[in-house]
């Protein structure tokens, strides 16, 4: 389920980014004297390398459900970062976009914490060795 949500996700930031990069280059923009086309070329290269970040952690779950197995440490790395911006920008969403936004990045963020806690050792703790009887003298 992790992995479809980040891959629509992935698609939904790139779409986004566009659309911003639209208003940009239509409106003539700029940031502090900023050329408007560098502006456009920067909201399109954040929109494409987010939307890369979210479908390679879209790929990784989904690899991992299919393999049944915990990702390794490398993908452990990537979706425990991912989960990490989702919860700044879940706190962040709250006074710029609204609860619902937040609510979202939360459910996202629990997605990601519950595919990476999901995978661990089956057999449970191991028992403690039972203290040696000492022989009385």
């Amino acid at each position: 389920m992790a992995a479809i949500v980040l891959l629509v996700e992935a698609v939904g930031i790139v779409v986004l980014n566009g659309i911003m990069a639209r208003f940009v280059d239509a409106q003539s923009m700029s940031l502090d004297g900023l050329d408007p086309d560098a502006m456009v070329a920067g909201t399109w290269g954040m929109g494409i390398g987010s939307g890369l970040f979210l479908a390679l952690c879209g790929v990784l779950l989904l690899v991992a459900g299919i393999r049944d197995r915990a990702p390794g440490r490398l993908a452990r790395i990537v979706l425990i970062t991912c989960a990490v911006v989702h919860g700044v920008l879940g706190a962040l969403t709250v006074g710029l976009v609204g609860w619902p936004a937040f609510a979202y990045m939360m459910v996202v963020l629990g997605l990601l914490v519950l595919a990476l806690i999901s995978y661990g050792k089956e057999d449970g703790p191991e028992p403690e060795a039972a203290p040696s009887e000492v022989a009385p003298a």
